[in-house]
């Protein structure tokens, strides 16, 4: 199966989107990309779609309800916790959903950050 890839101006879109939250980063995944806070991803874009991620079911189950949101992934199984929106749902509502993403994930403790491959290989 093929991941589908995200046009430049849905990256661009994207990066707009997550940007302004603070201590976000933002990572190149699999040809798409993922909004970190803390280490921990709090959306992604696969394709034309963004995946938030919302750790309470109920406010995750609001969300699935809109029209047009659906499940998110690559492949035929969706993310336990994401929600896809499509790249057209309106810019105001993306906003609020990312930003409850990032104030959700925002809270869990920090992910220490990965080894480097140099640090990996230890002394030479």
């Amino acid at each position: 199966m093929r991941m589908p890839r995200p046009t430049d101006e849905g990256k661009e879109l994207f990066r707009d989107l997550v940007t302004d939250f603070a201590g976000v980063t933002v990572k190149p995944m699999f040809a798409n990309l993922g909004a970190f806070v803390g280490g921990t991803m709090f959306a992604a874009l696969i394709g034309d779609t963004i995946g938030v991620r919302l750790l309470d079911d109920s406010t995750r189950a609001e969300l699935a309800a809109h029209p047009g949101a659906g499940g998110f992934g690559p492949g035929e199984k969706p993310l336990r916790e994401y929600v896809g929106l499509p790249l057209t749902f309106p810019r105001d509502e993306l906003v609020e959903w990312l930003h409850l993403a990032y104030l959700q994930i925002g809270e869990l403790p920090p992910k220490p950050p990965k080894p480097s491959r140099a640090q990996k290989k230890g002394p030479a």
